[in-house]
């Protein structure tokens, strides 16, 4: 039998990932029917209805907006009827904001929250890459050491400190930056910040640990027996061995920052998919939570599934047998 060609070899391996990707989305199929089971049952379980007030409706007025939205007919049923539903890609109406359906208001705040996940994502691997990589090449240094201080900071801190810190700061008190919304570009800067800072450290963390290792291995000593130059060898070598970690962290890291922040949404009064998932819980909009936990939920499996595929891309050892 005559040897694959390059062409033939190419086909062979992209047949093989495309194999892997099919496989890995078939197999989140019962994932992500548990996770929409456990939501539905949990949300029903909870105290309270989506249409308690302070003050009570007329028995009638409720009896109708039940039997309207379905909630007069057995658990079991609606169960049942919200999966047929989700299978024809219809999420139901909210219960809360009457004029809108469930993926109408995520088709509101998912770009919203996806802009501002996506300029965090990329600061902080940028930023953390920069940083995890200076203090490997200056490993026991004074430099290595303030970037572990400032990475312990990063993790140790919460947003939901870091956030108003931030605005008390440059909104209020020097007046630098707008204090809430998106009305113009520099609303983003502080709510973006505040998100990218946990993931500035860990990046910075990863980043480190696995370039010092990655420097200590045996292809970058040869290289460096050969005269490479040091810039040569971290880019084309050591960093990208070292960014396997990074990207192994970012991928559910991804999914949580452009599916939404709760607290940074709520505190910068963004009008996000996090905001509305606070709004949905608060007020007990089944179809509101439960369109927002798959859209979580989906977004997990993909950016997995990319992570594994970059995997391969970085690293030659892996392969999808």
């Amino acid at each position: 039998m005559p040897p694959l060609s390059w062409g033939g070899t190419f086909q062979f391996g992209r047949y093989h990932m495309l194999s892997y990707a099919i496989r890995r989305l078939l197999g989140a199929i019962p994932t992500l029917f548990f996770i929409v089971t456990a939501a539905f049952f949990m949300m029903r379980v909870a105290p309270g209805g989506p249409f308690d007030q302070e003050r009570a409706l007329e028995a009638t007025v409720l009896a109708n907006l039940n039997a309207t939205f379905g909630l007069d007919q057995p658990l079991w049923r609606q169960y049942l009827i919200y999966l047929g539903n989700l299978a024809q890609g219809d999420m139901g109406p909210s219960f809360v904001y009457r004029d809108l359906k469930v993926h109408e208001i995520l088709a509101i705040g998912l770009p919203v929250s996806m802009k501002l996940g996506g300029m965090a994502l990329a600061l902080a691997m940028v930023v953390g890459s920069a940083l995890g990589s200076v203090a490997a090449l200056r490993q026991n240094s004074a430099v290595d050491y303030g970037v572990i201080a400032i990475a312990t900071f990063g993790i140790t801190i919460p947003n939901f400190v870091v956030a108003p810190v931030l605005l008390l700061v440059f909104a209020l008190y020097f007046d630098f930056f707008p204090a809430g919304g998106l009305t113009q570009w520099q609303s983003y800067i502080l709510p973006v910040i505040a998100l990218a800072l946990p993931q500035i450290a860990v990046v910075a963390r990863l980043i480190r640990g696995a370039m010092i290792e990655a420097l200590r291995s045996d292809h970058v000593r040869t290289a460096r027996a050969y005269g490479l130059p040091t810039r040569m060898i971290v880019i084309k070598h050591a960093l990208r061995a070292a960014c396997l970690p990074a990207i192994s962290y970012m991928g559910p890291a991804a999914a949580a920052l452009l599916t939404g922040s709760i607290v940074i949404e709520q505190i910068f009064g963004i009008p996000g998919i996090g905001r509305y998932f606070v709004q949905g819980a608060l007020n007990r909009d089944y179809t509101l939570v439960m369109g927002t936990v798959i859209v979580v939920a989906l977004f997990v499996v993909v950016f997995n599934l990319i992570v594994d595929l970059l995997y391969a891309v970085l690293d030659p050892r892996v392969r999808y047998d």
